[in-house]
This record gives structure tokens, sequence and C-alpha cells, in this order.
């Protein structure tokens, strides 16, 4: 009975050289990670090594020593944001269960013991898992679909923080020179309501005028304090993505959003390239692939799901020992399978349709977010080139009429309110053309984006109006 006994090693030294083969990576995944979040933001994902370590590093500090750009914000949070850290800690469960499919299950050791009549019986088995050595080419790979797929979502997680965090500088910049006008604002209607408190006293104006100035003072303290909440606001969000605190909370930043480019980008091939480029399609397809592997593992396993073979080992008291095999198979009386086949099925289908179901809404996703891009662009652009220049100019002619005595002083405030009132509204253009450009490239890039709206027009239409 030598020949049950061979094969049971056998098994078992074939268990050992698979195991074996199942090992943990030297990267645990970050490096093809940190090469997809390069292609699509232009930057690298390069984190501490030791698991607590400080992120006050030399490169964090030096970055904080000037101004922030926004690639600089988005730096410090790809080293900084411990939310970031948190997602990616999924690779390591990923890569873990990918090992696991690669290791057969423990054998199983069996003894027992049997006395009477002055004899006693021991009995020795070690049965091996037959339908996980079987199947477990197919159960690594499908684990190994699953650890492309957690490498996809750190990706998109990567990509994504990356343009919140842009989007909060551009917000935090324009909130910040947003407020600074806002005081200037305050400032000429504080000037006005003190003329117009003298000019009263000595009987040069009507108490209606002058109520009116006052209550423009009083409105302007008011947008001031609101603009400097707003301001503070949009700094702290930048500061929670950024993942800083205490001392580091005191970074600067530019005092002005960079200039809008010579031109938009054409639209071009926007729809293809976010085919290819875009993670969470990527992400899908790789699931539907995932998913139809596990297919044919439950068509596999339908039938015999439970195959233990091992050796047995029989000895009675005055007796020889008994060598043997033992094999356990499951029955198929209640379940043949068909519900697990059909499950597997049914979440196939399920998967082919959530597939394409992405593909259409990201494609109607970039096409909508060019559409923002582009007029957001052009109204930035109009205020740049035809708005505030006339405002420049309207202001110009207005003072060399002061200056001629054909206007009041108060024409003159009022003309100067207006000013400041159409380049704050230039300002969140500006800013709004500036997010929906990082929108753009999340739909192309990563798994999509909220398109910058124009809710910047009507309150910069409001503002005017109360200017006014």
């Amino acid at each position: 009975m030598s020949t049950p006994f061979t094969i049971s090693i056998a098994a078992a030294a074939v268990a050992l050289i698979l195991s074996g083969c199942a090992s943990f990576s030297k990267d645990g995944g970050l490096d093809a990670v940190s090469a997809m979040t390069a292609e699509r933001i232009g930057q690298d994902l390069r984190l501490p090594q030791a698991a607590g370590a400080d992120p006050a590093s030399p490169e964090l500090a030096r970055l904080l020593q000037s101004p922030l750009s926004a690639d600089d914000a988005v730096r410090i949070a790809l080293l900084n944001n411990r939310g970031l850290r948190a997602s990616l800690a999924a690779l390591g469960v990923a890569e873990a269960d990918l090992v696991q499919a690669g290791r057969m299950r423990n054998p199983g050791v069996g003894f027992s013991r049997m006395s009477g009549g002055g004899e006693t019986e021991i009995e020795r088995s070690v049965m091996f898992d037959l339908v996980g050595l079987l199947t477990m080419p197919i159960r690594r790979d499908i684990e190994a679909r699953r650890f492309e797929g957690a490498k996809l979502a750190a990706a998109t997680s990567v990509v994504q923080l990356a343009a919140d965090t842009r989007k909060a500088w551009f917000t935090a910049v324009a909130a910040a020179q947003s407020a600074s006008y806002a005081e200037q604002v305050r400032e000429a209607a504080q000037a006005s309501a003190d003329l117009a408190a003298r000019m009263a006293k000595v009987g040069n104006l009507s108490r209606l005028d002058q109520a009116r100035e006052q209550a423009f003072s009083a409105e302007a303290s008011t947008q001031l304090a609101r603009a400097r909440h707003n301001a503070t606001a949009a700094r702290e969000r930048l500061t929670r993505l950024m993942g800083l605190w205490g001392e580091r909370t005191t970074f600067q930043l530019p005092a002005r959003l960079p200039e809008l480019p010579g031109a938009a980008r054409e639209p071009a091939n926007i729809e293809a390239l976010a085919m290819r480029q875009r993670l969470d399609v990527q992400l899908a397809k790789l699931d539907a692939q995932a998913t139809a592997r596990a297919l044919g593992l439950s068509k596999a396993t339908g039938f015999v799901n439970v195959l233990d073979a091992g050796y047995v080992n029989a000895s009675k008291s005055g007796s020889p020992r008994e060598n043997g095999y033992e094999i356990e198979l499951a029955l198929p009386l209640f379940d043949w399978g068909g519900a697990r086949t059909a499950k597997a099925e049914a979440l196939y289908m399920q998967a082919v349709h959530r597939t394409a179901d992405i593909a259409i809404r990201a494609r109607s996703q970039v096409r909508e977010a060019y559409s923002a891009y582009r007029t957001s662009y052009d109204v930035a652009r109009h205020y740049r080139d035809e708005i505030v220049p006339l405002r420049k100019k309207i202001s110009d002619e207005t003072l060399l009429r002061y200056n001629g005595m054909l206007i009041s002083v108060f024409e003159l405030l009022a003309d100067a309110r207006a000013q400041i009132s159409g380049v704050n509204a230039a300002i969140e253009a500006q800013r709004d053309y500036w997010i929906a450009d990082t929108d753009l490239q999340a739909a192309i890039n990563g798994s999509g984006g909220a398109t910058a709206g124009m809710a910047g027009a009507s309150t910069t239409a409001a503002d005017t109006a109360a200017a006014h």
C-alpha cells in the first residue's frame, strides 16, 4: 500500500512548491500606482518608507518655505494626506488575498484511538484539499486581477486628491484676492460716508444722500466680513487636503491667480483619450474580466467542491500495521451547484452592464467638462480683454471730469466702487476657468469631476448691483 502514501507525499510536495511561489512584493504595488499617477498628474507617489514615519520630511519643509504654487500644494497633499495613506492600505489587503490564493489550505491531521476487549486500535490520517490544489491557478488569476483593480482604485484616489487639492488652491487664492478687493470697497465706502457726514453737518448735503452713503458703508463692512470668512474657509479646506496642522498652517499663498493661457485647448479626441486614460473605465473592464474568470471557477466547482484525499495508517494490538488512503467527497444530493453558477452568471452580466454604463457616462462627462472649460475660458478672457479695460477707461474719464469740477466727489467714489466690483468679477471668472480646467483633466484621466458651474457670474452680478 505504498502507492497512496507516495501520491499523498507528491501532492504535499506540489502544494509546497506552489505555495513557495506565492510571496509578497517589495513595493506592495506602489510602484505601479506611482507610474499611473505620474502619467496623469505629472507627479509620482513617493511616500516615507517607515510605517510610522514623520511626514515632516525635508521636501515638505522646503515646499513650505515659499508661497505655494498649485503643484506644490498637490505635492504636499501626496506626501502628507493621511486619508490617502489609509486608502493605499487597501493595496496590502489585496496583495495578501493574492498571496493567500497561491497557498493550499493546510492539511488536516486525524487521530483516533479505540480500546476494548483487551485490544487497542489506533488510526492516523493526513488529508489534503485536492480541489484547492487543482483550482489554485484559477484562484490566483482571479486575485491577481483584483490586485490590479486595487492598484487602479488607489491611483484613482491619488488623482482625485490631486484634483481636489488643485481646485482648493485656486479657490483659496481667489478668495484671498477677493477679500483684498472687498477691503478696498469698505475703505472707499467709509471715506465716502465720513465725507458725507461732514458735508451734511455744514448743510451741503441732504439727509437722504447722507443716509445712502452710510447704508452703503454698512453693507460694505458686511461684505468684507463675508469675504474674509470665505477666504478663511477656503484656506482651511486646502489645509485639510494637504494634511497640515500646527505651525505648518501658516503657509503662504500667492497674491494673485495665474494668468490665463494664450489660447484654449481644442477638443480634438478627448472622448477617445478618456476611454484610454480614465481609471474608472479601466477598473470596470478589469472587474468584468475578473468576474468572467470567477464564473469559470464556479462552473468548474459547481458539481464537486469538496474533494480531499490523504494517507491513512492504522494499527491494532497484536496485528501488523495497516496503510491505506482515504478520499472524502461531498455528494451533490441537495445542492448541485446550479444556484452558485446562476449567481456567478448574474454577477458577470451585472459587471458587463456596469462597464457599459460607466463608459457612456464617461463620454458624457468629458463632453460636459469641456463645455464648462471652454465657456469659463471665454468668459474669463472677455473680462480680461473687454470688461476690465472698459472699466478702467470709464474710471479715467470720470477722474478727468472730477478734476474739471464737472462731477462731485460722490460720483467719483461710486465709479471707484463699480470698478473694484468689476475687477472682483474678473477674479471669479479667472478662478472658474482654472477649476474648470482641473475638472476637465479629472474627466479625462481620473473618474470624472464636478463641472465648473457659473455661480460666480450670478454672485458677481448681485455684488455689482449692491455696489451701485
